[in-house]
């Protein structure tokens, strides 16, 4: 029995091979867009958690465990009079019990999505509001601010030291002093009120226009960072040129020294040709000036037909003899004889 070969690669069957082909760029073109949804290799497992606001944070912003990172916000949606948020997570264990809150990553407004696992098992149910917190907001902390100190009533409030500095005025000396120094700071504080009520005013106009401002702020934070990723690719590309632009010379230094023996003769025979050129000159000119006139005649001869008119003199003596000697001088007078 002859032993049998496995056949080579173009004596299969193009349609079987055209075919695991396709279907595997289908399997590459899917798991390349998809990457992320895969168990293994991708971002995670998905998780949801309700907030009772969103709190400025955005999908892409980074999900923590303990300050370290574990995956980010993948989709953000409002449910009712909460707001919906879906995360996913990587090499941690989250249990049923597992807290989240929202906080301040940057002093520009950037969040983060803080998890502390807690419970048993594993979280399958969104995490609801009573388990999450989100950060206060600056702003809102600068209106209650202006909003309380404007509701403090600085006459009043002068009036009950000055009531207390009579109580007082039979205690000790240090007693008195003390109550001496609050009396005269009420009365600044008094005499300062209209300032103190302004600053709040401005205070709040100052955040209130930052609120208002937040998302122009938050696209122009986003459009730096993307000029900066930029100015770092245009750097690394002209660097890439330079380092190629170096290697060109290289290469062409060494082409350089290589021939030189070539190039030489080279050189000096183009040298050569150019000073006949160069002493050549005159006659070149002369020619081409010349070689206007002889086209002109040839034009001539040749426009009467598909032949050439040539004039001939001399050609025979008076008996109609050619006349074959070179040295005999010739009438070409067309009037005379013939």
């Amino acid at each position: 029995m002859m032993a049998r070969y496995p056949k080579s690669f173009a004596e299969r069957n193009k349609i079987v091979i055209a075919v695991v082909g396709i279907l595997a760029m289908t399997g590459v073109f899917f798991a390349t867009f998809y990457a992320e949804d895969l168990p293994v290799i991708g971002g995670g497992d998905t998780y949801e958690a309700y907030f009772a606001e969103a709190a400025g944070i955005r999908p892409g912003d980074e999900a923590r465990v303990a300050g370290v990172k574990v995956g980010e916000v993948s989709e953000l949606e409002l449910d009712g009079d909460k707001v919906l948020i879906r995360f996913r997570a990587k090499d941690v264990s989250l249990g049923s019990q597992t807290t989240a809150s929202i906080k301040v990553k940057t002093l520009l407004g950037r969040k983060f999505l803080a998890l502390d696992p807690g419970g048993s098992g594993r979280l399958r149910e969104p995490i609801p509001v009573s388990r999450t917190t989100t950060p206060y907001d600056v702003n809102a902390a600068f209106s209650d601010l202006s909003t309380t100190v404007g509701e403090i009533d600085m006459a009043q409030v002068e009036e009950s030291m000055d009531a207390l500095s009579v109580v007082f005025e039979d205690t000790p000396e240090d007693v008195r002093g003390m109550v001496s120094g609050l009396t005269r700071i009420s009365r600044t504080i008094s005499s300062r009120d209209q300032e103190l009520a302004e600053l709040m005013r401005t205070t709040t106009q100052v955040t209130g226009t930052l609120a208002e401002r937040n998302e122009e702020i938050g696209l122009l934070i986003d459009d730096g960072d993307k000029l900066l990723e930029e100015l770092a690719a245009r750097r690394q590309a002209i660097h890439q040129i330079l380092t190629y632009t170096d290697d060109l010379a290289e290469q062409v230094t060494g082409l350089v020294e290589d021939n030189q023996k070539r190039l030489q003769p080279a050189l000096q025979k183009l040298d050569q040709v150019s000073e006949i050129l160069q002493r050549n000159q005159d006659h070149l000119d002369k020619a081409l000036s010349q070689i206007g006139a002889y086209y002109r005649v040839i034009g001539a001869s040749m426009s009467n037909g598909p032949w050439i008119d040539v004039y001939g003199c001399g050609l025979f003596d008076e008996n109609n003899a050619p006349v074959l000697d070179n040295d005999v001088q010739r009438d070409c007078n067309p009037g005379g004889k013939r």
